[in-house]
Protein backbone atom coordinates (compact mmCIF):
# COMPACT_ATOMS: atom_id res chain seq x y z
CA UNK A 1 0.00 0.00 0.00
CA UNK A 2 1.14 3.59 -0.71
CA UNK A 3 2.36 4.86 2.39
CA UNK A 4 0.80 8.45 1.08
CA UNK A 5 -3.15 8.84 0.24
CA UNK A 6 -4.53 10.43 -3.06
CA UNK A 7 -5.70 14.21 -2.44
CA UNK A 8 -9.02 12.72 -3.30
CA UNK A 9 -9.08 10.65 -0.09
CA UNK A 10 -7.47 12.74 2.25
CA UNK A 11 -10.00 15.39 1.46
CA UNK A 12 -12.42 12.34 2.17
CA UNK A 13 -11.11 10.86 5.88
CA UNK A 14 -11.05 14.82 6.63
CA UNK A 15 -14.35 15.27 5.86
CA UNK A 16 -15.97 12.02 7.40
CA UNK A 17 -13.80 12.95 10.71
CA UNK A 18 -15.29 16.24 10.97
CA UNK A 19 -19.12 14.32 10.61
CA UNK A 20 -17.31 12.12 14.17
CA UNK A 21 -16.61 15.71 15.96
CA UNK A 22 -17.81 18.79 13.85
CA UNK A 23 -15.78 21.77 14.48
CA UNK A 24 -13.04 24.70 13.31
CA UNK A 25 -10.77 22.39 13.36
CA UNK A 26 -11.34 20.68 9.75
CA UNK A 27 -11.22 24.10 8.13
CA UNK A 28 -7.77 24.60 9.73
CA UNK A 29 -6.53 21.37 8.06
CA UNK A 30 -7.58 22.85 4.79
CA UNK A 31 -5.37 26.24 5.41
CA UNK A 32 -2.54 24.19 6.59
CA UNK A 33 -2.43 22.07 3.54
CA UNK A 34 -3.51 25.36 1.23
CA UNK A 35 -0.32 27.03 3.12
CA UNK A 36 2.20 23.84 3.44
CA UNK A 37 1.38 23.30 -0.70
CA UNK A 38 2.40 26.66 -1.27
CA UNK A 39 5.37 27.00 0.63
CA UNK A 40 6.53 23.27 -0.72
CA UNK A 41 5.76 24.30 -4.49
CA UNK A 42 8.49 27.71 -3.84
CA UNK A 43 10.97 25.26 -2.07
CA UNK A 44 11.17 22.10 -4.38
CA UNK A 45 9.23 20.07 -2.28
CA UNK A 46 6.68 16.95 -2.97
CA UNK A 47 3.64 19.51 -3.28
CA UNK A 48 1.04 16.11 -3.40
CA UNK A 49 2.64 14.79 -0.24
CA UNK A 50 2.78 18.17 1.53
CA UNK A 51 -0.95 19.26 1.03
CA UNK A 52 -1.85 15.87 2.20
CA UNK A 53 0.20 15.61 5.58
CA UNK A 54 -1.01 19.30 6.06
CA UNK A 55 -4.76 18.65 5.53
CA UNK A 56 -4.58 14.97 7.75
CA UNK A 57 -1.94 16.39 10.51
CA UNK A 58 -4.76 16.75 12.97
CA UNK A 59 -7.13 13.49 11.87
CA UNK A 60 -7.11 12.12 15.33
CA UNK A 61 -9.90 15.19 16.24
CA UNK A 62 -12.28 12.52 15.35
CA UNK A 63 -12.59 10.91 18.48
CA UNK A 64 -13.91 14.39 19.62
CA UNK A 65 -12.70 17.33 21.79
CA UNK A 66 -9.23 15.75 23.26
CA UNK A 67 -5.86 17.46 23.96
CA UNK A 68 -3.09 15.44 23.64
CA UNK A 69 -4.66 11.79 22.51
CA UNK A 70 -5.31 13.67 19.17
CA UNK A 71 -1.91 13.01 18.25
CA UNK A 72 -1.72 9.53 19.32
CA UNK A 73 -5.57 8.89 17.86
CA UNK A 74 -4.30 10.24 14.47
CA UNK A 75 -1.08 8.15 14.27
CA UNK A 76 -3.24 5.12 15.47
CA UNK A 77 -5.51 5.62 12.56
CA UNK A 78 -2.84 6.55 9.85
CA UNK A 79 -0.97 3.71 10.64
CA UNK A 80 -3.77 1.13 10.21
CA UNK A 81 -4.44 2.78 7.10
CA UNK A 82 -0.80 1.97 6.21
CA UNK A 83 0.26 5.65 5.55
CA UNK A 84 2.80 5.55 7.83
CA UNK A 85 4.50 9.23 6.29
CA UNK A 86 1.15 11.04 7.45
CA UNK A 87 1.28 8.87 10.79
CA UNK A 88 4.48 10.35 11.55
CA UNK A 89 3.19 14.11 10.54
CA UNK A 90 -0.10 13.51 13.54
CA UNK A 91 3.04 12.80 15.82
CA UNK A 92 5.26 15.16 15.14
CA UNK A 93 3.25 18.18 13.94
CA UNK A 94 2.63 19.76 17.86
CA UNK A 95 6.49 19.50 18.73
CA UNK A 96 8.74 22.17 16.75
CA UNK A 97 11.39 20.94 18.87
CA UNK A 98 11.65 16.96 20.04
CA UNK A 99 10.21 17.13 23.96
CA UNK A 100 6.79 16.04 24.90
CA UNK A 101 6.81 19.29 26.85
CA UNK A 102 6.51 21.20 24.04
CA UNK A 103 2.93 20.19 23.68
CA UNK A 104 0.49 23.40 24.63
CA UNK A 105 -2.79 22.34 22.99
CA UNK A 106 -4.58 21.26 26.79
CA UNK A 107 -4.88 18.01 28.68
CA UNK A 108 -1.93 15.19 28.16
CA UNK A 109 -5.13 12.97 28.16
CA UNK A 110 -3.40 9.58 26.92
CA UNK A 111 -2.74 6.09 28.33
CA UNK A 112 0.70 5.67 29.61
CA UNK A 113 1.33 3.66 26.76
CA UNK A 114 0.46 5.96 24.47
CA UNK A 115 2.43 8.70 26.21
CA UNK A 116 5.71 5.78 25.54
CA UNK A 117 5.07 5.53 21.92
CA UNK A 118 5.32 9.92 21.24
CA UNK A 119 8.17 10.62 23.62
CA UNK A 120 10.07 7.15 21.82
CA UNK A 121 9.09 8.56 18.51
CA UNK A 122 10.39 12.27 19.65
CA UNK A 123 13.35 10.68 20.57
CA UNK A 124 14.29 8.78 17.66
CA UNK A 125 12.99 10.84 14.73
CA UNK A 126 15.27 12.98 12.89
CA UNK A 127 12.71 15.53 11.56
CA UNK A 128 12.44 15.49 7.72
CA UNK A 129 11.45 18.87 5.66
CA UNK A 130 7.92 17.72 5.40
CA UNK A 131 7.56 17.46 9.62
CA UNK A 132 9.37 20.83 10.01
CA UNK A 133 7.02 22.13 6.87
CA UNK A 134 3.73 21.04 8.67
CA UNK A 135 4.62 22.66 12.03
CA UNK A 136 5.25 25.77 9.88
CA UNK A 137 1.91 25.77 8.14
CA UNK A 138 0.22 24.78 11.93
CA UNK A 139 1.94 27.93 13.22
CA UNK A 140 0.50 29.67 10.35
CA UNK A 141 -3.06 28.36 9.91
CA UNK A 142 -6.50 29.64 11.77
CA UNK A 143 -9.27 28.29 10.52
CA UNK A 144 -10.19 31.99 9.08
CA UNK A 145 -7.38 31.63 6.89
CA UNK A 146 -3.45 32.47 6.93
CA UNK A 147 -1.58 34.89 9.90
CA UNK A 148 0.97 35.90 11.42
CA UNK A 149 3.22 33.60 13.71
CA UNK A 150 2.41 35.94 16.25
CA UNK A 151 -1.60 35.91 16.09
CA UNK A 152 -1.53 31.90 16.05
CA UNK A 153 0.80 31.71 18.79
CA UNK A 154 -1.32 34.41 20.76
CA UNK A 155 -4.52 32.45 19.94
CA UNK A 156 -3.10 29.03 21.34
CA UNK A 157 -1.97 30.77 24.88
CA UNK A 158 -4.85 32.37 25.39
CA UNK A 159 -6.65 29.47 25.02
CA UNK A 160 -4.69 26.90 27.25
CA UNK A 161 -2.27 29.18 29.11
CA UNK A 162 1.76 28.91 29.39
CA UNK A 163 3.68 26.14 30.92
CA UNK A 164 7.54 25.87 31.36
CA UNK A 165 8.10 24.72 27.43
CA UNK A 166 5.85 28.26 25.92
CA UNK A 167 8.73 30.68 24.87
CA UNK A 168 11.29 27.68 24.21
CA UNK A 169 8.51 26.24 21.82
CA UNK A 170 8.21 30.22 20.27
CA UNK A 171 12.16 30.36 19.76
CA UNK A 172 11.46 26.78 17.62
CA UNK A 173 8.74 28.15 15.50
CA UNK A 174 10.52 31.18 14.45
CA UNK A 175 13.61 29.59 13.68
CA UNK A 176 11.20 26.88 11.56
CA UNK A 177 10.15 30.37 9.51
CA UNK A 178 14.05 31.72 9.15
CA UNK A 179 14.39 28.18 7.73
CA UNK A 180 11.78 28.02 4.95
CA UNK A 181 12.64 31.26 4.12
CA UNK A 182 16.30 30.78 3.25
CA UNK A 183 14.73 27.77 1.20
CA UNK A 184 12.39 29.26 -0.66
CA UNK A 185 15.27 32.03 -0.76
CA UNK A 186 12.54 34.86 0.13
CA UNK A 187 10.05 36.01 2.99
CA UNK A 188 7.32 32.95 3.47
CA UNK A 189 5.08 35.59 4.51
CA UNK A 190 5.19 36.88 0.79
CA UNK A 191 3.88 34.27 -0.40
CA UNK A 192 0.39 34.71 1.25
CA UNK A 193 0.80 38.94 2.23
CA UNK A 194 -2.74 40.44 1.32
CA UNK A 195 -4.42 37.23 3.08
CA UNK A 196 -1.90 37.61 6.27
CA UNK A 197 -3.04 41.17 6.46
CA UNK A 198 -6.65 40.46 5.99
CA UNK A 199 -6.71 37.36 8.93
CA UNK A 200 -3.64 39.38 11.42
CA UNK A 201 -5.18 43.11 11.25
CA UNK A 202 -9.10 42.77 10.70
Amino acid sequence: MDELPSRAEAETLLSEAYKQNPGSWADHCRVVARIVETIAHECGLDTQRAYVSGLLHDIGRYEGVRGLHHIYAGYEMMMRKGYNLIADICLSHSFPFQDIGAYSGGDLDCTQKELDVITKFLSDIVYSDYDKLIQLGDSMGMAEGVCLIDVRILNVVRRYGFNDFTLKKWESTFSLKRYFDRLCQKNVYDLFYDEIREVSFR
